[in-house]
């Protein structure tokens, strides 16, 4: 077990914020996770459970006890389900997945992150999420060290959202996901500009490996790469409005981008909206608007956590003001 005091979270976050912990317990196995919650008394709080660090933004220095999982394994179980650790990195699962004839991670191809954090965050991208691909969740209930196995169901995924993000919230220590994948191809072409992208290479009925790469050259072209520029990816999650919000606004914006949910809820593009609000590539001090994706909120050098939430709040409030629509962070703000 790996435990550190004055720990920079320098290399634990995508934003590149230079934040520290008081302390720092890294565990790598599910004994040391229970060892680690039985052995915790009232001056390791509060506790904060970080995974990849793909989907935080520090805000200050963490004045408790930081919890990372080091657990990092895929084993398959059967035909169909694919059972990883929690550290294990999400896009070599979606990878192991291609290469086995696995089908139903595709479209969730470089999305950054670990597995445990699917399981907390409902990931998403390309019109598919986490939550239609996992089947159990293994976690160490940190009152009790107790190992407990989640259904599906018993985590009440939702856009964005799981009871780990909510009603579990930092009562759970994840140490592996169990994903059903299907041995039967089907792949979704009609989100956002696959088909489009796919065309250009002149690719009619991609294979799971041409459909990943293709996802993989969409993602790249719009969004940063942490290691260069810090960010954590789409940080605005799409409102969900009702439809007579949304033909309101389609009467006066001929072209407005949408996603159907049903027949009474429409998904609008956060990013769409705060380009049209004159965001795009434009900056508010050290923090700014990614040039080539709206939706991307980046650190240009020597940003704050105080300078990004600056951003996001200016932003918020216009796209409140022009659309009548508020729109929320899809990224943890700690604390």
């Amino acid at each position: 077990m790996k435990i550190e005091s004055d720990y920079s979270l320098l290399e634990h976050n995508t934003f590149g914020i230079d934040a520290k912990c008081r302390r720092f317990i890294e565990y790598a196995s599910v004994e040391e996770a229970q060892e680690l919650v039985r052995s915790l008394n009232a001056e390791d709080y509060p506790l904060l459970i970080l995974g990849g660090g793909s989907n935080l933004l520090l805000t200050d220095n963490y004045k408790g006890t930081v919890l990372h999982s080091g657990i990092s394994f895929i084993e398959q179980l059967d035909n169909e389900r694919v059972r990883c650790g929690s550290a294990y990195v999400w896009d070599d699962f979606v990878d192991y997945c291609v290469a086995h004839n696995l089908y139903g991670a595709e479209n969730l191809s470089i999305i950054p992150g670990e597995c445990g954090a699917s399981a907390v965050q409902n990931i998403g991208a390309y019109g598919a999420e986490s939550k239609d691909l996992i089947e159990e969740v293994e976690a160490v209930e940190i009152a009790t060290g107790e190992v407990h196995h989640f259904k599906n169901a018993d985590c009440e995924y939702s856009y964005r959202q799981s009871k780990f993000k909510h009603e579990w919230r930092n009562k759970f220590l994840i140490t592996s996901v169990t994903y059903r994948l299907s041995k039967n191809y089907d792949p979704k072409l009609d989100y956002g500009n696959i088909r489009a992208a796919l065309a250009e290479k002149d690719i009619e009925n991609p294979t799971a490996a041409e459909l990943r790469q293709t996802i993989i050259d969409i993602r790249n072209a719009k969004l940063p790469d942490p290691e260069v520029i810090g960010n954590a990816g789409s940080f605005f999650m799409n409102p969900i409005v009702p439809k007579a919000k949304y033909e309101e606004l389609a009467a006066q914006y001929e072209r407005m981008p949408h996603y159907t949910i049903d027949e009474n809820h429409e998904k609008i593009p956060a990013g769409w909206m705060i380009e049209q609000c004159g965001w795009k590539g434009k900056a508010l001090g050290p923090a700014g608007v990614y040039e080539k994706q709206a939706l991307v909120l980046v650190n240009l050098g020597g940003a704050t956590g105080a300078d990004i939430v600056r951003l996001y709040e200016a932003i918020q409030r216009d796209v409140k003001e022009k659309f009548g629509i508020e729109i929320h962070p899809e990224v943890n703000t700690i604390p």
